[in-house]
């Protein structure tokens, strides 16, 4: 995700910026040819594309899931059938952005979804070729995209330590990636399901009804604009006064540790990664409770700035949020960056400011920053770590063929903080940490994520499991 840059529709007037971008968007929109095919965009989707134009190459945000399965397993004819089912059925996934008149906008383009194979260069690994694979993700193209290479080793020294148990050259990995602009946690399961399901019933785009695909894009059009509705609201001047309360004392000092966090070549940035696994107790609540999470990645967060940064408080980003109340069950962006600031603070307050922080959860990442600086803040929209949970349950297992996939992970990926937390909830916790290498120093990550797994293992710091 990239929660950290802000989108300058113009201060001039006391609207909101939703309101702001809706009243450019309506006007451009006057007497195009097909109406039908253009909408505007969610505020997370506003924000998603500006990155989009200020990266280096334009590159958007990709969001990947990574597959292990028995070599042999995924037929890639039948495999693409089934991706274009689901370019063809869900709007989202044949969105393609675009600029009218100084607005953007998503038109809604013909079905289409990239599948191939990908051959590891000489002495490279799978995971190095799939990893490569996807920093070359061009701007045009679809936003669904599936990649599938062959591995041949038990242990893939290039990929993070990723496991791929199973002889030698019998196991291929499949990435499925999404332009982030276009999915959420939500539509990841989604996805997951009805890919399998294509796969099985081997199903391609000319199997949608005609009647289905535009009851599908009447549904995203009333969702998206539920969303932007619910933006408006969520823009008031009470909404601002509160973020504007939250977030302002921190910005003022924040900057120094996050300004090294964006990259401004397309060179990778070199990170670091580490994982362990936390078993989940029937009677142990705060294992799983979010404010936990929050805490604990606040605690890294602080180790991180260390004596570089004396009376920084960090100001750390994390995904929320669904469809409107009322909208339609489709795929596509629907979710907020919640900014939070990482004070040190017992878990009862904390829970209790992320509760009020939750009932103004639907406030626009770009006015919230917009807030902060009008309270006589310096900040960008830089944050200084992300945090993202995911609970397993709401994703099924890829299955293709009858043969489920098994997950790996996939490190050395373009952040876009200087670290990132992830959080996946299934049949225990499985706690990743990255980091810019750039930004934050070996040794102090690791007693970073150290402190992180302590405290969402209930043990001392020194005793955190690290894996």
């Amino acid at each position: 995700m990239d929660p950290s840059t802000t989108v300058g529709i113009g201060t001039g007037t006391g609207a909101s910026i939703t309101e702001q971008y809706l009243a450019r968007y309506e006007k451009a929109a006057a007497g195009v040819d097909d109406p039908a095919g253009l909408l505007p965009v969610t505020g997370a989707q506003r924000r998603f594309l500006l990155a989009r134009r200020l990266a280096p190459g334009g590159r958007p945000d990709v969001v990947p899931l990574f597959f292990a399965f028995p070599r042999g397993t995924v037929d890639v004819e039948r495999l693409r059938a089934a991706a274009g089912h689901l370019a063809a059925v869900h709007p989202a996934l044949r969105m393609r952005p675009d600029v009218l008149r100084g607005a953007p906008v998503q038109r809604l383009g013909s079905p289409a979804a990239q599948v191939e194979r990908v051959v590891p260069r000489p002495g490279e690994s799978a995971t190095a070729a799939l990893r490569r694979t996807l920093l070359e993700w061009t701007a045009e193209g679809p936003p669904f995209r599936l990649f599938l290479a062959d591995a041949h080793s038990s242990l893939d020294p290039q990929g993070g330590g990723v496991p791929l148990s199973g002889a030698a050259g019998a196991v291929e990995i499949l990435a499925l990636a999404l332009d982030h602009a276009v999915c959420d946690e939500q539509s990841l399961g989604r996805i997951s399901a009805d890919l399998a399901d294509a796969y099985e019933r081997r199903l391609g785009p000319g199997d949608v009804p005609p009647h289905r695909a535009a009851e599908e894009a009447a549904g995203y059009r009333e969702a998206v604009h539920l969303q932007l509705d619910a933006e408006k609201r969520a823009s008031r001047p009470e909404s601002l006064a509160y973020w504007a309360r939250r977030i302002a004392p921190a910005s003022a000092t924040a900057g120094g540790a996050a300004a090294t966090a964006t990259s401004t070549t397309q060179r990778p940035r070199p990170t670091g990664a580490l994982q362990t696994r936390l078993p989940i107790h029937a009677d142990d609540g705060r294992a799983t409770a979010f404010p936990v999470m929050l805490g604990a990645c606040g605690s890294a967060a602080r180790a991180l700035a260390g004596a570089n940064a004396p009376g920084h408080t960090p100001l750390l980003g994390y995904p929320w949020g669904g469809r409107p109340a009322a909208a339609p069950d489709v795929l596509g962006c629907f979710l907020n960056t919640v900014v939070h600031p990482a004070t040190a603070r017992g878990l009862d307050d904390l829970t209790t400011t992320w509760w009020d922080d939750l009932d103004h959860a639907d406030t626009p990442f770009d006015e919230v920053v917009r807030a902060a600086r009008s309270a006589a803040g310096s900040w960008t929209g830089r944050l200084d770590g992300l945090l993202t949970f995911e609970d397993l349950h709401r994703r099924p297992p890829l299955r293709l063929g009858g043969v489920a996939g098994r997950e790996v992970h996939i490190d050395g990926r373009p952040l876009q903080a200087p670290f990132a937390v992830s959080v996946s909830y299934g049949t225990d916790l499985l706690v990743r940490m990255a980091w810019d290498r750039d930004a934050v120093p070996d040794d102090r990550a690791h007693d970073a994520f150290a402190r992180l797994t302590a405290e969402l293992a209930g043990e001392p710091a020194g005793h955190a499991p690290v894996g």
